[in-house]
């Protein structure tokens, strides 16, 4: 079964489970998940409560707690997210409550998969809770129907080669694609997008677009990125994806610094999800990054992305100090 319409089946529930596990590491797709399951109680019950939780952080009889009968009768979701980092004592209470879950209480738990928190897992499938296997998108045909799957979601479609357009602009980030998606149906009027919008959206409006800002950036060109930043906001592109470009190229250098030494050539690619092109490039870009100041940089970039979507009062000076950041950020800066 292909991920989109895994992903699809998973989330169509007419009627929310009593207890729903989302399990995977792609995180848009586990966080649409989860959506999907909090927003079918919403549907039913639009009064429902929310308890949002993080694994870590989840205290023992806090899930029975938030799970009692209330005297009203008002239903509730309990979301438990890095479910892998619940304390052995807490993994017993859920799954002893996954087993007899509160006709009141809608149960969503999302685990990276792995060996971390398996008993969890085990024992949610065990209960029979209802299960959204989220698998790892690393074919370009996977991201070429998550392309596709975006435009659907809004009732619009995308040509063959225009969707390889986008994706060969973008890159292989998911969270990227689905904001340059988004992005060109917000610019386009189109209900069936050609290769020509793609073209235009990305290549007609300037030479410069978020990515060579990106490449500037992590290559410690601080002249460079300030100033094409600057012209392609004054050319019309919006900050997200900008922001989005700066989190890709980031994430590019993290995935290439990580792997595994004994990998080379189509093995590698094939293991980072990029084409051998993009790995060779990320590779020389590499150069003067360390891990402590890629972690200052990407968490910048965090911060930035943070005030483009609402947070802050300037989008272009959150982007400049993120680029900042960024440049001062390598080995010797």
């Amino acid at each position: 079964m292909s991920v989109a319409r895994g992903m699809l089946l998973g989330m169509a529930q007419t009627q929310p489970a009593p207890v729903t596990l989302v399990v995977g590491e792609e995180e848009l797709l586990v966080e649409r998940a989860v959506h999907a399951a909090v927003a079918a109680v919403k549907a039913a019950d639009p009064d429902a409560e929310v308890h949002d939780l993080v694994g870590g952080k989840v205290e023992v009889g806090e899930l029975t707690r938030l799970a009692s009968p209330s005297l009203f009768g008002d239903r509730s979701v309990v979301v438990i997210r890095s479910a892998q980092d619940l304390a052995k004592e807490v993994i017993g209470e859920v799954v002893a409550y996954a087993a007899h879950p509160s006709e009141e209480t809608v149960l969503v738990l999302a685990h990276p998969g792995g060996v971390k928190g398996k008993a969890l897992v085990d024992g949610a499938k065990k209960a029979g809770a209802h299960v959204v296997t989220i698998a790892k998108v690393t074919k370009p045909g996977e991201r070429l129907e998550f392309i596709r799957g975006e435009f659907k979601r809004a009732g619009r479609s995308i040509s063959a080669d225009a969707a390889q357009a986008l994706l060969d602009a973008v890159g292989s980030d998911l969270r990227s694609l689905a904001a340059a998606c988004s992005q060109l149906m917000f610019d386009t009027q189109e209900k069936a997008i050609g290769l020509a919008a793609v073209e235009r959206y990305y290549r007609g409006r300037a030479e410069v677009t978020g990515f060579t800002v990106a490449d500037s950036a992590v290559e410690g060109r601080l002249g460079e990125a300030l100033e094409q930043v600057r012209w392609a906001l004054g050319s019309g592109v919006a900050p997200v994806l900008l922001v989005s470009a700066l989190a890709g190229g980031l994430r590019s250098l993290a995935k290439v610094q990580g792997a595994p030494r004994n990998l080379r050539g189509g093995q590698l690619a094939a293991q980072l999800g990029m084409p051998p092109w993009k790995v060779d490039r990320v590779r020389r870009q590499l150069n003067g990054w360390g891990p402590e100041g890629l972690s200052r940089a990407i968490q910048a970039v965090a911060h930035a992305d943070e005030q483009v979507k609402g947070g802050g009062a300037d989008a272009g000076y959150a982007l400049e100090h993120a680029i900042q950041v960024i440049v001062a950020s390598r080995t010797g800066r």
